[in-house]
């Protein structure tokens, strides 16, 4: 059963900003993060939070966006600004409960949600 759930992913315009929620039901995981994929491609590490408010960027993405979690650490956001169309693809929360690093590899994490779609027309 997937425990998390993306919203957010709209069409936006290059140069628009656009906030990502994950919802996170069952735990109260040590570490979540972003990725994003477009297709024929592995996914990529956006950025990464842990329970503590630390947080991880890719250079690619490093100024433009903010990771954040809620009090309870149970919804995980992404504010995105100035998108650019390399910031378009399908971007996956994920999670895990024990610290793994590389914190923006796959290996990291062990629960994913379904992904919601980010369109960035130019």
């Amino acid at each position: 059963q997937v425990d998390l759930a993306e919203s957010g992913g709209d069409p936006v315009q290059a140069g628009g900003n656009l906030t990502l929620s994950c919802k996170a039901s069952k735990y109260a995981y040590s570490r979540m993060a972003w990725f994003r994929q477009v297709p024929g491609k592995e996914r990529e590490g956006v950025a990464s939070s842990n329970l503590a408010g630390g947080a991880t960027y890719a250079d690619s993405v490093r100024g433009r966006c903010t990771i954040s979690r809620d009090n309870e650490g149970s919804i995980l956001y992404l504010q995105m600004n100035n998108l650019k169309p390399a910031d378009a693809g399908e971007s996956y929360c994920a999670a895990a409960l024990l610290w793994r690093e590389p914190v923006l590899q796959e290996s990291a994490y062990d629960y994913w949600g379904q992904g919601t779609l980010v369109t960035v027309s130019s």
